[in-house]
């Protein structure tokens, strides 16, 4: 009996025991999200731990449930309400839904509205104004949206590092300028589709930003070779990635630049620029030989087999290379590929409606590039499953070859 008394009394209930602090420990210890939900399982306090803990939260939710897990999830500092493509009947959240964010979500520093078509400049006046931590917004297709909110975001969102606005087609140059005056930490900028935007907004955005790494001025038709050389030289440490797709008016003078500044560039999309010739893609080839992964200049009709050839010796690091629609590219550019005793570690390849290709050259890749992945050869009418099959060319097990547009496209080139 005594023993049994003295067993009863030396136990001791676990929050009793621990503070708040080394609960806290506890849970930071768990990897799993499993384990993580399991710990709010146990008792009320050990659920308002984990709810005051967790960091990321995706969610489809009106002002009185937004109210409720600001309350909860007080230390939130990701928050994604973004709405599928598929649900574009649905607007998402709407300016008084950003009123009770901006209000409740004071540590948040990540927020994706991507495709909430309800919000205004009204609903962003409060994330400007509320939300002086944030570093990352995306509202790209809140088609409503113009300068005034977006650089009221830019006056009160100093730390802003990430910016994606695709299809805004609202945004001028002045919310660049707001940009270059109030957000000098900026490094990732996604303007696809913003028509309004010119080359003075470049040059003006990037006198205050110079630690740009990602530029995305798809479809930006009134930027050219001005906007890219002011980016090229104010950011040209930093530069990694930069689209420019249909940006026709983009000729060799932007290509040069680049070369010349850009030695970190690790992506470059020019597809649909047709002034751009092979006399600077060579010396882009050579100046960023180390490090281009990604090229894409589909529909780039001065380009022939001395720029690829250029390309293909030089830039071993190549992932991914599309070169679909130049017409003037043939054989002989995978022919210097004989000679090299480098293997190749291209992994996706277009070379779709590119009438002089045959089934010799892709022969001469494969010889050089075990390690392709996806390959499009549609509208090759040189390239077909029988022509490869009779010249006993062997693609590897993991390599989807493109015939005839049945196979998912990867997006590495999008």
């Amino acid at each position: 009996m005594a023993s049994s008394a003295d067993s009863s009394s030396i136990m001791v209930c676990i929050n009793e025991a621990l503070t708040d602090d080394e609960l806290r420990s506890v849970l930071a210890k768990l990897e799993s999200q499993r384990d993580k939900e399991s710990f709010g399982l146990v008792c009320k306090r050990w659920l308002h731990l984990q709810s005051t803990e967790r960091k990321r939260l995706s969610a489809r939710a009106g002002p009185h449930m937004l109210r409720r897990m600001a309350d909860r999830f007080s230390r939130l500092h990701e928050l994604d309400l973004s709405q599928s493509i598929s649900r574009s009947f649905y607007p998402g959240v709407n300016d008084s839904d950003l009123r009770v964010i901006a209000h409740g979500f004071k540590c948040l520093r990540v927020l994706n509205l991507q495709n909430c078509k309800g919000i205004s400049d009204s609903g962003v006046l409060f994330i400007g104004s509320g939300l002086s931590s944030l570093e990352s917004l995306d509202v790209s297709y809140c088609r409503k949206l113009t300068d005034k909110g977006l650089s009221a975001v830019a006056e009160g969102c100093s730390d802003l590092r990430s910016l994606y606005l695709a299809a805004c087609r609202f945004v001028t140059d002045g919310l660049l300028r707001a940009l270059s005056k109030n957000c000098h930490y900026l490094e990732e900028l996604g303007l696809q589709g913003c028509t309004n935007i010119t080359d003075s907004g470049l040059t003006d955005l990037v006198s205050g930003c110079q630690q740009i790494k990602f530029l995305d001025v798809n479809k930006c038709s009134n930027i050219g070779d001005i906007g890219v050389s002011s980016v090229s030289m104010a950011c040209s440490s930093s530069l990694k990635t930069l689209k420019l797709l249909d940006c026709y008016k983009i000729g060799d003078e932007s290509i040069l630049s680049l070369a010349r500044f850009c030695k970190n560039l690790e992506t470059l999309i020019i597809g649909g620029c047709r002034d751009i010739s092979d006399a600077s893609i060579k010396l882009l080839a050579i100046s960023c030989k180390s490090n281009l992964k990604n090229l894409r200049m589909d529909w780039c009709l001065n380009i022939t087999d001395s720029s690829l050839s250029c390309i293909l010796a030089r830039c071993r690091n190549l992932k991914a290379l599309d070169i679909g629609c130049c017409e003037e590219v043939t054989d002989a550019a995978f022919q210097g590929l004989n000679g090299g005793e480098n293997e190749l570690s291209l992994k996706v390849l277009k070379v779709s409606n590119c009438p002089k290709i045959t089934v010799t050259g892709i022969g001469m890749l494969l010889d050089k590039c075990d390690s392709l992945e996806y390959l499009d050869v549609r509208s090759c009418p040189h390239i077909t499953k029988a022509g490869c099959d009779e010249a006993g060319l062997q693609f590897s097990e993991c390599c989807k070859v493109n015939f005839a547009g049945s196979l998912c496209e990867p997006d590495v080139l999008l």
